[in-house]
């Protein structure tokens, strides 16, 4: 079975195309669109029409590449935009017409359901009983906590990412804190991390993120320019831009979680995938 999923985030706009034959999700094609519609909806509350329009086009090309892959079935989605912007029915309908399937809008409890279901499918190290997983999106972080062979028992979400904290600049660090202040999470025994952030935190220190890690990152975003941590650890631009402000919040959920948290390959996308995959299969 080949399922699609198209995935319009606040940073970026991605395509999986994946196999679900052997129970797992195997990757067969891959696209990504840099929007930044996070940043425009942070400064000024809306989408604007030339944003819609990229957007729309962006979605059509992937649909299209979709079906040239002889996918089942597509699903299309948004996460915190499709939350956040003030004109989101207008994307939402624009998205539609040009993927010639209904677009939706993750509910926060969607989001962090389908990040914890791909972490756990992709997670490369022994899980305990009780795991966390985090994803730190664009304009909004996921915390999302229960057993691996269950669905999570416990889902929180902060109107915070790395977009819109790299947006507002000024005291990152104390803007984080009191964004996460009301979160208490309850005691797990480990956590994975999933999302653009963590995959090039990844790059600078190693799949192991922990507070000494973190740390460490921190100091090197801090000494080093966006085009020097580009070059010498091969990090997206323009990920490489808004990389301090994605540490920042690595650091502040694992901080509240107390463990180190593991970066995984999968999340929100193979987790839709395998949802896709289970409903065509009880159809």
């Amino acid at each position: 079975m080949r399922v699609a999923v198209i995935d319009v985030g606040s940073n970026t706009t991605r395509l999986l195309v994946a196999s679900t034959d052997s129970g797992g999700v195997a990757p067969l094609d891959k696209e990504k669109v840099r929007l930044s519609l996070g940043e425009e909806i942070e400064r000024f509350g809306v989408v604007s029409p030339v944003h819609v329009a990229a957007a729309a086009k962006a979605v059509r090309k992937m649909a299209e590449l979709a079906r040239r892959n002889r996918a089942d079935a597509l699903d299309v989605f948004l996460t915190a935009p499709g939350r956040q912007a003030g004109n989101a029915d207008e994307l939402v309908a624009a998205l539609t017409r040009a993927a010639g399937v209904p677009a939706r809008v993750l509910t926060k409890e969607e989001e962090g359901t389908l990040a914890y279901r791909g972490a756990v499918l992709t997670a490369d190290v022994p899980l305990p009983q009780k795991i966390a997983v985090c994803d730190v999106g664009g304009a909004s972080t996921e915390v999302a906590i229960g057993r691996p062979d269950d669905e999570p028992g416990w889902i929180e979400s902060v109107d915070i990412g790395s977009v819109r904290l790299t947006a507002r600049a000024g005291d990152m660090r104390g803007e984080a804190a009191a964004a996460f202040r009301s979160l208490e999470p309850p005691a797990v025994e480990a956590a994975l991390a999933v999302g653009g952030s963590a995959r090039a935190a990844r790059r600078l220190v190693g799949s192991s993120l922990g507070e000494a890690e973190l740390g460490e990152a921190l100091k090197l975003v801090g000494a080093k320019s966006p085009r020097q941590i580009s070059r010498r650890f091969g990090v997206d631009r323009m990920r490489a831009e808004i990389l301090p402000a994605g540490i920042v919040l690595l650091a502040e959920v694992q901080q509240h979680l107390g463990v180190p948290l593991h970066v995984c390959d999968g999340g929100i996308r193979e987790g839709a995938a395998l949802a896709s995959a289970e409903a065509l299969a009880a159809a």
